[in-house]
């Protein structure tokens, strides 16, 4: 396993990338905390970009718990059926629909417990939503930061739950709350799977990844 980059080689990166992109932004549309919960439902196994091409018209229709449940299954379906595993994913937004408004209030709650109590929110999904929402320095790792973090240096660990502890306890305490966004960014558009683009990298020089591409 790579080693974890020292406190100056953190503050670097970060620092890079603050200075690049201040306020980096999610790439799930949504227009509440209800639709974002839902968008990061949908994305498991899903781009985003084919997530926002299904929910544009349905979160014009179905923006709320109780519109949801009104819409029903068979209506989310046609939806959400260019997504994968739409049927199961359609069960879950409509239990998470009943149980927001029976357990609730009909809101999205505000803490990782509750969140992960809801019909197909795991711990990536919270941490997504009390994220982008509610603003906590809570660190989402999907596939992309998995693979940065351990190729860098950033945040090596055996499991995504590692990662996230790696983040949290070494990235500085200013760059916390974006730290999430940048990492996935970077390793959606530049630390990218097979051919990472080392050469256009803005932290390579402190990147540990031993096999650089031009």
């Amino acid at each position: 396993m790579t080693r974890q980059l020292d406190y100056p080689a953190m503050q670097r990166i970060f620092s890079r990338f603050q200075a690049l992109e201040a306020e980096p932004k999610g790439e799930l549309e949504h227009t509440n905390a209800f639709t974002l919960v839902v968008a990061v439902a949908l994305s498991a196994q899903a781009t985003d970009v084919g997530v926002n091409k299904a929910t544009r018209k349905l979160f014009q229709i179905a923006d709320t718990p109780a519109k949801m449940l009104a819409l029903g299954e068979e209506g989310l379906i046609e939806h959400i059926k260019t997504i994968g595993l739409y049927r199961n994913k359609a069960k879950n937004v409509i239990k998470l629909s009943q149980l927001l408004i029976d357990n609730f209030g009909g809101e999205v709650p505000s803490s990782r417990a509750a969140l992960v109590s809801l019909p197909g929110v795991g711990r990536k999904t919270a941490n997504v939503v009390l994220n982008m929402w509610f603003g906590q320095p809570s660190q989402a790792v999907d596939t992309h930061i998995f693979r940065l973090g351990n190729r860098s240096g950033i945040a090596p660990g055996k499991d995504e739950t590692a990662v996230e502890r790696a983040i949290e306890d070494n990235v500085p305490a200013e760059y916390q709350r974006h730290a999430h966004h940048w990492l996935i960014l970077h390793g959606r558009y530049i630390c990218v799977a097979r051919k990472p683009k080392c050469g256009i990298c803005p932290i390579a020089d402190d990147c540990l990844f031993e096999e650089k591409t031009p």
